[in-house]
């Protein structure tokens, strides 16, 4: 089996700028700095697949570069891909990072919720008054909140016992119809005050 062939910069910008030997071109780029650019990509928190998809990415973009003549040879083509494939990674990491803030973010909205409806359900004595307000909710949040806070199910055993898609499906159930719990305990003063007088005796 013939090596791929190695050209030169010169070549390789000439290659890409025709069209000519482009698949040949590629070749002779993945060979030349793939394991340099994915070396960085995983000391800095990358699997190889990021190196892939990054470096696959990065070509793309430096053909188009090329082909608009916007490469113009003031670094070789190694330092420019470097550099290319370094801000690129960068620029995904903060991606990853914003959407990582925006999740726990939610979570966190989760759990404040969570805090504010439970208490009043973790007494015995406003059961009752806590029913009531459930059956409001219809069927699939009362299933969801009594599995839960009644019977102590886990997450994964109300997933068996309902038919929702992932335990991710049960939790954004759960959070939405707390959130609906809360709003009609909020817009009943006078349930809210005999919850809290139940909840404080």
């Amino acid at each position: 089996m013939e090596e791929a062939r190695l050209f030169s910069d010169i070549e390789l910008i000439e290659n890409l700028r025709s069209g000519r030997m482009l698949n040949e071109s590629v070749k002779s780029v993945y060979r030349s700095y793939f394991e340099l650019l994915s070396r960085y990509i995983l000391s800095n928190n990358g699997s190889l697949q990021d190196a892939e998809d990054i470096f696959q990415e990065v070509v793309v973009n430096f053909i188009d570069l090329v082909r608009k003549n916007k490469f113009r040879g003031e670094a070789t083509i190694k330092t420019f891909l470097y550099v290319m494939n370094k801000n690129t990674w960068l620029n995904e990491l903060k991606k990853r990072q914003r959407t990582a803030n925006r999740e726990l973010k939610y979570d966190r909205a989760q759990d404040d919720v969570e805090m504010d409806v439970a208490h009043f359900i973790a007494g015995r004595e406003v059961k009752k008054e806590v029913l009531n307000m459930v059956n409001r909710l219809g069927e699939a949040c009362k299933k969801v909140l009594l599995l839960f806070y009644y019977e102590n199910l886990s997450i994964k055993e109300i997933l068996e016992n309902t038919g929702y898609e992932n335990e991710q499906v049960v939790r954004n159930k759960k959070y939405k119809c707390l959130k609906q719990l809360e709003q009609i305990i909020g817009a009943n003063p006078a349930s809210m005050q005999t919850l809290k007088n139940l909840f404080n005796g």
